[in-house]
């Protein structure tokens, strides 16, 4: 094996533990715990959403985080400086077991990256759209198939369910449907 072949098995070798993390982050601080890891040169995704709230009769609609109070952020333990997370402005804690970071489960954070649109925003729902036919696959209703009526930013979904030769409406998790073949 030559001197280069080492080289770049050596450095293969060094981000082979590089995984997403969890960082629970202070009360509404998520961007600010964002812009002070990332001045530190790690790699942060903060998820967020557009919600739109009802306040003295005015709608208002702004950006929040999907997880409140947490961001993900990816470092390798054996490389990198992941104390230093702890100490950063806007971050509690990053979440460890054992007094070792904890990585998220392999991926989760993969996935909602690829629910991110054009302006950086998680579409949660984009796999359903009001009027799509949809199979329940959790809870008391699974199996059965409804109709999208309607959803909200909160994860819920109004369903009109086909039981009994009768239709009825309900309202169920986004994550117990799935669009019907």
């Amino acid at each position: 094996m030559s001197s280069f072949d080492r080289l770049i098995s050596d450095e293969s070798e060094k981000f082979e533990d590089l995984r997403w993390y969890v960082a629970q982050t202070r009360a509404r601080q998520e961007v600010l715990a964002r812009m002070n890891l990332e001045a530190q040169n790690f790699e942060v995704f903060l998820p967020q959403i557009l919600k739109t709230t009802r306040h003295a009769r005015q709608l208002r609609t702004k950006k929040v985080a999907v997880f409140p109070g947490y961001l993900f952020i990816r470092l390798d333990p054996k490389l990198h400086r992941w104390r230093s997370v702890n100490g950063t402005i806007g971050v509690s804690r990053l979440l460890t077991a054992n007094e070792r970071p904890a990585p998220a489960p392999n991926g989760v954070v993969e996935s909602l990256m690829g629910y991110v649109d054009e302006q950086g925003y998680c579409q949660l729902n984009r796999d359903l759209v009001v009027g799509q036919k949809v199979n329940v696959v959790q809870g008391p209703f699974v199996r059965l198939m409804g109709e999208v009526l309607s959803m909200d930013d909160k994860g819920r979904t109004r369903v009109l369910l086909e039981i009994m030769g009768g239709k009825v409406v309900t309202l169920l998790e986004r994550t117990s449907l799935e669009v019907a073949a």
